[in-house]
């Protein structure tokens, strides 16, 4: 009868890290989307309805069926067709639409497990990020506009204004709206992860590169679908 703050709120400010994403429940899932779209969660009671802020950054992970093993090169999936559809069929294509980035990640050879890493430092990865916030907050800077709006939160004329490819870069983003059939909300969240990247490469204009790579994060989700 008197709510309190769950994980999505705890999370604020921070990262909510979900593993083995569809072995939750439907319907709590379904609960992130508000969220996810607004920053805030409201949890209705016969008395009272409270919202308690929710902007947090989601990460999930999932495997490619309930074995684990659809798509491994070395073993077998013992996976029924029906029963990865049902197993993918947990997450909605609204909640699969408010996620930006999806990964596929494969396994790692033991050769390169036992190897020495060689890998970018976390603290030149750092470096860049920062540098790549700092672009957003001058770009974004301006009267009537207190504090730092970072990509993820540009919407209407500016997100048309910051996040506007360059002439290549619309028509391979149209083309790739028109045979998908992505929604609005996944054109603007393209938009975004594109002029991200280009800020992280230091770059002014979103050129057709950058939008391409946006694509292809998302262009798993498509395959993802169709394949369950």
């Amino acid at each position: 009868s008197h709510p309190r703050p769950g994980e999505v709120s705890l999370a604020h400010h921070g990262v909510l890290f979900l593993d083995e994403l569809p072995e939750f429940r439907r319907n709590v899932l379904e609960v992130l989307r508000q969220p996810l779209e607004d920053g805030v969660v409201t949890v209705s009671r016969a008395a009272l309805s409270l919202s308690f802020p929710a902007r947090f950054t989601l990460l999930a992970a999932m495997n490619p069926c309930p074995c684990g093993y659809l798509g491994d090169p070395r073993r077998d999936c013992l996976c029924s067709p029906e029963r990865v559809r049902g197993y993918r069929g947990r997450l909605s294509g609204p909640l699969y639409d408010r996620i930006d980035l999806h990964v596929r990640v494969a396994a790692v050879p033991w050769q390169d497990l036992s190897s020495p890493t060689s890998g970018e430092l976390s603290v030149a990865v750092r470096r860049r990020v920062a540098a790549a916030r700092e672009r957003q907050r001058v770009r974004s800077a301006g009267p009537g506009r207190p504090g730092p709006n970072l990509n993820s939160s540009l919407s209407g004329s500016a997100l048309e204004q910051h996040c506007r490819p360059d002439a290549d870069g619309r028509r391979l983003l149209g083309s790739a709206m028109n045979r998908l059939g992505w929604s609005a909300r996944g054109y603007a969240r393209v938009l975004r992860v594109a002029r991200t990247i280009a800020d992280l490469a230091g770059e002014d204009r979103v050129s057709a590169r950058q939008v391409a790579e946006a694509l292809q994060y998302r262009a798993y989700e498509a395959r993802h679908q169709h394949e369950g």
